[in-house]
């Protein structure tokens, strides 16, 4: 037996905790830019993920016309960071609506670093720092996609296993439904099967 859900009957708001509920786990976005005025700004968001390997291009989604949006919309630059596990709080903490032309950074106490190739820095203390330039943006409703060219990233030394980041040592936090959120837990190996492989394939 299954419950049946109409998008349009249900409204946007209800529908919206439905589809963030099942739709789990979402990696975040640490998303940091800088406004036009300099203010440094860092938000999580958690519609994120990888669209292209080359050229390599990652996006994630503002819901509503966020500082995030504006920022690169004016500047066309930003930096991804992991979200790391022991940065939960801190990281909480930046969703906060602060008042537009609040620095997060300085607002919440969060280090922060130069990147290499933009101008938006990178938290100091995050294990993964992707830089991008603004590819294109799509609206959708009351959404807009970003796209981001990653010209550059960074990695800590700390989480890396011969040369290859390491899941269990980069802690990434993800989102769930409600007001919950994941970490790492059993991680499982399994080797793609080739068709050569499969039994009965050569026959």
């Amino acid at each position: 037996m299954r419950v049946d859900f109409d998008p349009e009957a249900l409204g946007r708001n209800a529908f919206y905790k439905l589809l963030t509920s099942v739709v789990v786990p979402r990696p975040i976005a640490w998303v940091s830019t800088v406004s036009a005025d300099g203010t440094a700004n860092l938000a999580p968001h958690s519609f994120f993920t990888v669209s292209s390997v080359q050229p390599p291009i990652v996006q994630f989604s503002s819901v509503g016309r966020k500082d995030s949006l504006r920022n690169v919309e004016e500047t066309g630059e930003f930096v991804v960071n992991l979200a790391p596990e022991h940065l939960f709080e801190q990281i909480n903490a930046t969703a906060t609506d602060f008042p537009r032309g609040t620095g997060e950074f300085d607002a919440v106490g969060i280090a922060r670093e130069p990147s290499l190739r933009v101008k938006p820095p990178r938290v100091a203390d995050s294990p993964v720092a992707l830089e991008c330039v603004v590819h294109s943006t799509v609206g959708f409703g009351d959404s807009t996609v970003v796209f981001g060219r990653v010209v550059h990233v960074a990695v800590s030394e700390a989480v890396l296993d011969d040369g290859h980041p390491e899941v269990r040592r980069l802690r990434p936090l993800a989102r769930l439904g409600k007001d919950e959120w994941g970490t790492v837990g059993e991680v499982r190996e399994i080797k793609r099967i080739r068709f050569a492989d499969w039994p009965g394939s050569g026959e």
